[in-house]
């Protein structure tokens, strides 16, 4: 039986709208530069080098995880904000995966 967290339908169309407009603005890359691919909860970065980027819901900790190479993130939702935000303060989701794209493509990326 799944616990309270995981049926949280405040959390869980926060997690889905976020991976959905995610994808959306991923998919307008040329997809020999980049490539999204959403399902069940978990989004997929694959880059033309073939490194990836996956972020995916946590719902016991009502977080978002984020993993690119040996590097993690966990970002919790921020009301005051309206976005997701590292737990250890280093930036929202959004900004650190544009940051992400924008290294590995050579050019400045933002997602909104």
């Amino acid at each position: 039986m799944a616990d309270s967290t995981e049926r949280d339908p405040v959390y869980l169309q926060r997690v889905d709208d976020l991976l959905s407009n995610l994808t959306e603005q991923l998919d307008e890359f040329d997809p020999d530069e980049v490539e999204a691919e959403a399902a069940e909860g978990v989004l997929k970065v694959t880059f033309a080098d073939g490194a990836r980027c996956v972020i995916n819901r946590q719902a016991p900790a009502k977080q978002v995880w984020m993993a690119a190479g040996a590097t993690a993130w966990h970002f919790l939702f921020d009301p005051d904000s309206n976005s997701w935000v590292d737990t250890k303060g280093r930036g929202g989701l959004r900004t650190i995966l544009g940051d992400l794209i924008a290294q590995k493509l050579g050019r400045p990326t933002k997602l909104t």
